[in-house]
């Protein structure tokens, strides 16, 4: 298992090294270096989520370790969807490295895996990690397209096409990309929150329980509409859309993050060291 997921990072890690280079040389041979190393990073990646769910009896999320490892393994696979889907090479500088540093950090933290009750064996509570992980890695990548929206954007206001300018792709693609990861996100959020009412219902009988995880995924939820709202009513593209894409993220990573170390909630299982 741990030679598995040290191969993973390895794969991750050397993809990251082929995207850099590209981002400097723009040779497309790196380009497709990255993503092939990426992509196969991603397939064993799957393999071993699957080795372990199959060693312990249920997904394997019930650590922080395990967590992290999930949330490395969607950027990665989505990140690939949206390659073969817009081809925007550039965002393999950011969505590689990510992938890396989240496995890495789940390969850094205690693997022992913390005692699962039957109430946690369900598959309501499968299908909803799933969907809202692949929910956050969407919007993981639409915060990265964000950034790279603004940093192009103030190159060329500048008038100064130098590095970034040449390596950039349009305004354009970058908004419409960043657009498609947060219709993504949003979807997958709202089928995991869904499903996760759902559970909570068979478990503890009640749909809602005003746990801080639960409030403040449903901040997160509101937050993302509003974008959503804001750029179909209001005409948020470009440069509204993308701030609104990084500070959705950033409030989104107090979810994951703060609510589960700074408050208390049953949620707190799923990201115990």
């Amino acid at each position: 298992m741990d030679s598995l997921l040290f191969t993973v990072i390895i794969l991750y890690i050397l993809s990251t090294a082929g995207y850099l280079a590209f981002l400097f040389r723009q040779k497309e041979r790196l380009n497709q270096a990255g993503f092939f190393l990426l992509f196969c990073g991603f397939i064993l990646h799957t393999i071993t989520i699957l080795y372990g769910a199959s060693l312990v009896g249920h997904l394997p999320v019930h650590n922080l370790s395990e967590t992290l490892s999930i949330a490395g393994w969607a950027i990665a696979g989505l990140f690939a969807l949206f390659q073969f889907k817009y081809n925007l090479k550039v965002l393999g500088v950011y969505a590689a490295p990510l992938s890396a540093l989240i496995t890495v950090a789940a390969a850094l933290l205690s693997t022992e895996p913390v005692h699962a009750d039957k109430i946690l064996e369900s598959y309501w509570l499968i299908f909803h990690i799933i969907t809202i992980f692949l929910g956050d890695a969407a919007f993981a990548l639409a915060c990265g397209l964000g950034i790279i929206y603004l940093v192009q954007e103030r190159t060329i206001k500048n008038k100064k096409h130098g590095f970034f300018f040449k390596r950039l792709p349009s305004l354009q693609l970058i908004d419409s990309t960043g657009y498609a990861c947060v219709v993504v996100g949003f979807t997958m959020l709202t089928i995991g929150l869904f499903a996760g009412f759902i559970y909570a219902k068979t478990v503890w009988g009640r749909f809602w329980s005003w746990d801080p995880k639960e409030v403040w995924s449903g901040i997160t939820w509101l937050l993302y509409a509003a974008l959503l709202h804001g750029r179909a009513s209001l005409g948020w593209r470009g440069r509204k859309a993308a701030i609104m894409a990084i500070i959705g993220f950033i409030v989104l990573m107090f979810t994951f993050f703060g609510v589960n170390f700074l408050l208390k909630g049953h949620h707190g299982v799923f990201t115990q060291l």
